[in-house]
Parts: C-alpha cells; structure tokens; sequence
C-alpha cells in the first residue's frame, strides 16, 4: 500500500451462535493488524426480541488484550480471575489474558427478558513480548472516568477509550503506545485524525462521513496512509471509532482466541484448553471446545 493511499476493509460476516452475527475487520485477508490491534468486531446494531441475548460461553486467551464497548445494550463479564463485571455504554471493560484467562460474556436477565438493542466493538491488542506472559488482570472504567471533551463549535463530541492522543491519555492500563478514540459528529462537524502514530484506522458506527472526497457509510473501515493528515467530516449526524499505534515488536500468530509470536506457544494454549489445564470461570458450567484447526 502506498503510505499516502487509504485501505478500504471488507468485513467478514461471523456467526457467534443462535444466528447472532458481527462484522469482523480485523484479521482479514487485506490487512491483519492496524499498530497493537490485531482484531476488531463490529457488534450489531440489532434488536434483540424478549427473550433473545447473546451468549458467548468461556473460551480462553493467551497474549492479549481484550476490550469491549458498547454504545446500546449491556453485557455482563465474568472470569478465571472470579471478577464479575457489567458492562454499559461508555465504559470499559480491558482484560489482560497474559499467559492465560478464561471469560464468558452474557446478556444479563433483565434485558434478555425486557428486550433492548445492542451495538458495540470489540477488541484484542497484541501484547509486547516482554508481557505476552504476565499474570492475566481486569479493570473497569466507568464513562465519567474516560476524557471527554468538545470541538468544532460544539459539533464533535471526543471520548478517549484508551491510550493517548489529543494532549489527552486514557486510565485504560496499556502495554504499548497506541491510541482509540469515540467521536459523535454533527452535520458538518469535522475531526482532523491523530497523526503522531505510523497506523491509524477510521471505523464508521453510525451515520456517515467524507474523507479526502469519498463517503463513507455504517461498517465501512478504512486503514490511513501513514504519512498523510487526514479529516473525517459528518455529512449528517454521525460517529466513528478512530484508532491506532505503534506496531507490535515482530509479527504475531492469531489462532481462535489465541494470539502470540510462535506457532508452538499457540499449540501448547490449545492443548491446555483442551486438558483443562485453564482455570474454571466461577459460576460457569459451559464452555466452547476447542474447534479443529
């Protein structure tokens, strides 16, 4: 790629059980990573019926991060680590796996029974290999703990999820130097996108956007040209993901919900899950099988 030319990611669709399906942009075959993300999910929009959740039942992970934030719906978090934990929108939940975590995420029974809408990202961040092994740990941030602040005459509204950017850093506790960002745009409203960091990325959640002259709708991504200042602009009322970093210190294999530098580090993950060998999420009598490679 060019640095000055733009990446256009084409999502693929993924089922995660009961014909509930989000749109994944990273891995894909045009790009595998954008700085330390090395995955990335868009969830929904979609409106579950009562009596319809989403369950995601514990499955392991090695030599990441994980995060998830939602801008409508509600999951609730629980662990290896025994920590249990709703998430809503606006704030964080990031869990370091390190040599190695199980969790599950669940639609808690109030809103599975009421009905409500869920839409949301989630993602994994590559750990440095000097980390890839810590102890595995959990933090949550609430939404009034994360930067918020507005530009552009009131009609862009920035929180910063995590990381640094814009005179500004996150309480998220990160392994490396990266940035993500939430921006709710108004008609009109523009964003001038970080240019400190060699990755950058554009994720469209709603509404849509012009950049250098292009539109751009709902699930599009587009990974920047690194040398060259970028603006998103609202054409209507909008919001984006904007995220970033350095790139992590050597390649990285991603297998299921593994992730780390060698082939044999991932075989070794998986035939601990396999064993049993991960500790049991409290509370949990289910968890997904390891699937064939």
């Amino acid at each position: 790629m060019n640095q000055t030319e733009h990446q256009h990611i084409e999502p693929r669709l993924h089922d995660l059980g009961d014909g509930f399906v989000v749109r994944r942009m990273l891995p894909s075959a045009q790009r595998r990573s954008v700085g330390p993300f090395v995955f990335l999910d868009h969830v929904g929009p979609v409106d579950l019926a009562p009596g319809k959740g989403v369950d995601v039942r514990p499955h392991p992970h090695i030599g990441l991060s994980t995060m998830t934030y939602l801008f409508d719906g509600v999951f609730t978090h629980r662990d290896s680590m025994g920590v249990v934990q709703d998430i809503r929108p606006g704030a964080v939940n990031w869990m370091t796996a390190g040599r190695g975590v199980a969790h599950s995420e669940r639609t808690p029974a109030l809103e599975r029974s009421a009905g409500h809408r869920l839409h949301g990202v989630q993602f994994w961040v590559g750990l440095p290999g000097g980390d890839a092994e810590v102890d595995p740990s959990f933090s949550h941030h609430s939404r009034d703990q994360l930067p918020e602040w507005i530009e552009d005459n009131d009609k862009v509204r920035i929180r910063l999820v995590a990381g640094e950017a814009l005179d500004r850093r996150s309480p998220v506790p990160v392994y490396s130097r990266l940035f993500c960002l939430d921006v709710s745009l108004r008609d009109g409203g523009s964003l001038r996108v970080p240019d400190e960091f060699p990755e950058r990325a554009v994720l469209v959640v709603e509404g849509s956007i012009e950049l250098d002259g292009s539109a751009y709708e709902v699930h599009d991504m587009l990974v920047l040209g690194s040398d060259s200042p970028v603006v998103v602009k609202a054409t209507g009322t909008a919001r984006v993901i904007v995220l970033g970093g350095d790139p992590l210190d050597g390649p990285r294999h991603v297998w299921w919900n593994f992730v780390a530098a060698s082939r044999e580090r991932i075989d070794q993950a998986a035939a601990d899950w396999k064993a049993g060998r991960f500790d049991a999420v409290p509370g949990e009598t289910e968890f997904i099988p390891l699937p064939d490679k």
